[in-house]
């Protein structure tokens, strides 16, 4: 992979982890669907992705290091969300990462009535398809497919 191909395909990732973050905001704020915590928690790697490739395209001289680690951020990003799509499904059993906000310390009524009429949005429930899909098994096959491919550009570097 030449130097062109190679900096085509950041700029490619970093356009859509933008347009990623960009559908999941869109979803939320226009479309009205509330994220659980397994989708907000979802939402950081792209983050990090927009940050690390635009620092990567500042300092060309550590370019390996951003490679794998974008590597890594995908693979992690990719058993994140097969562990939401598992327990979306039903065989994983929803953790207490799905529970985070709903821990309550109010003692009285008024605040507790409050907390009660709050809409808590589990990690096992879809309030979004694309294509009869989850957006966490789209985001899992995406994700694993990204990481693949930024591996192997980070193995075939020193071939460029």
């Amino acid at each position: 992979m030449n130097e062109l191909k190679y900096k085509l395909t950041l700029y490619l990732i970093l356009l859509f982890s933008a347009f990623s973050l960009l559908t999941a905001y869109f979803i939320q704020y226009v479309l009205g669907h509330q994220p659980c915590n397994l989708c907000l928690i979802e939402r950081i790697p792209y983050a990090l992705t927009i940050i690390l490739i635009s620092i990567c395209f500042y300092f060309k001289k550590f370019e390996k290091f951003f490679l794998l680690t974008l590597s890594i951020i995908f693979l992690f990003l990719s058993l994140i969300s097969f562990y939401h799509f598992g327990i979306e499904q039903g065989f994983i059993k929803e953790s207490l990462v799905c529970d985070l906000n709903n821990q309550s310390t109010t003692l009285n009524k008024e605040e507790l009535l409050k907390e009660l009429k709050k809409k808590t949005v589990s990690c096992k429930d879809v309030t979004f398809e694309l294509f009869g899909l989850s957006l966490a098994t789209i985001n899992t096959l995406i994700s694993f497919i990204l990481s693949v491919i930024l591996f192997k550009i980070y193995f075939n570097y020193e071939k460029n």
